[in-house]
């Protein structure tokens, strides 16, 4: 029926429509983001303290130990102060503290439901071999030309630590790789004139026993299984000869001073075979075999992975 006002009445709904129409509309929200990856939250929640059983440490930390642990089931992320560590499907790992670790780190593991579990834990000093020789001085300063030879050695040196190889030898016991006295420990120090600092000792020396027969020329073997990622082909002007094997998961030995090299980088080596002879190569006062081992880039102790020295 018509409205008997006529178009009049239909004056103020038009009116409507135009102002409705010229309102002002929401925006699009744009292309919709990608769910944060899984174990890692935008916000995660507030930490869980736990207890060293949770990522079941194979023994309580100190300065230059290598710890074996289990991550939890779920882990997606595996945290030692902030940074990285690998573990193995079965949740195996290791993690290691150097010579001049502080009282304390943290271990975190990020769970792929959103938990974080941290484990403080409370590494042990330990009271290291210094010597004082106040009427010594550390030496000269190294010329030029000393300088870029072994800036060109240390660069095949840090190149053969970051290999990462496909080795399970960081999962075995670990041996000796040579039987004798050790002359030299880990950490050991020299404090010269002027209260100068030397380098700590990186690894430890093992030398001919009191009595016992000479080393040079004796078989020097793998600690374990790995892969060799270093043989030089000629000696480093401080390592002289040196060998390094990859144990897998950061874990790497390196073997120095040796008189000659049997094996070659790439070579695959099983635990207790022979990589070469016992020599005193590059900077050595005798013969002597240098055994050093680091953990990605922390320097850690081998006598305490494998336990005391053998009787010869």
């Amino acid at each position: 029926m018509r409205d008997a006002r006529g178009p009049i009445a239909t004056a103020p709904l038009a009116l409507l429509l135009l102002a409705s129409s010229c309102a002002e509309r929401p925006v699009a929200p744009g292309p919709a983001t990608p769910p944060p990856p899984v174990g890692q939250p935008v916000m995660p929640p507030p930490p869980r303290i736990v207890d060293a059983q949770t990522f079941r440490l194979s023994t309580s930390a100190e300065q230059g130990a290598l710890l074996n642990g289990i991550a939890p089931m779920g882990t997606a992320l595996l945290l030692l102060d902030g940074k990285p560590v690998r573990f193995d499907g079965d949740g195996r790992f290791i993690i290691g503290f150097g010579r001049d670790q502080g009282p304390s780190a943290m271990l975190e593991a990020r769970m792929q439901d959103g938990r974080l579990l941290r484990l403080p834990i409370s590494v042990a000093p330990r009271h290291w071999d210094i010597s004082s020789l106040p009427t010594l001085y550390q030496g000269t300063s190294p010329s030029q030309a000393y300088q870029k030879i072994r800036a060109a050695e240390f660069a095949q040196i840090e190149v053969a630590r970051n290999v990462h190889a496909d080795s399970n030898g960081w999962r075995q016991a670990f041996h000796w790789p040579a039987i004798g006295r050790i002359s030299t420990m880990f950490g050991s120090q020299r404090v010269y004139a002027h209260g100068v600092a030397g380098a700590p000792h990186g690894g430890l020396d093992i030398a001919r026993a009191s009595g016992g027969a000479a080393l040079e020329g004796t078989p020097a073997r793998a600690p374990a299984d790995g892969v060799v990622v270093l043989a030089t082909d000629h000696p480093f002007s401080l390592e002289g000869n040196l060998v390094m094997i990859d144990h897998g998961f950061g874990l790497v030995s390196a073997l120095m001073h040796l008189q000659r090299i049997d094996v070659k980088a790439g070579d695959r080596v099983a635990r207790d075979q022979e990589i070469g002879l016992i020599g005193h190569t590059g900077r050595a006062t005798g013969p002597h075999l240098h055994w050093g081992m680091t953990w990605n880039d922390v320097r850690i102790d081998p006598i305490l992975l494998v336990g005391p020295m053998p009787n010869p």
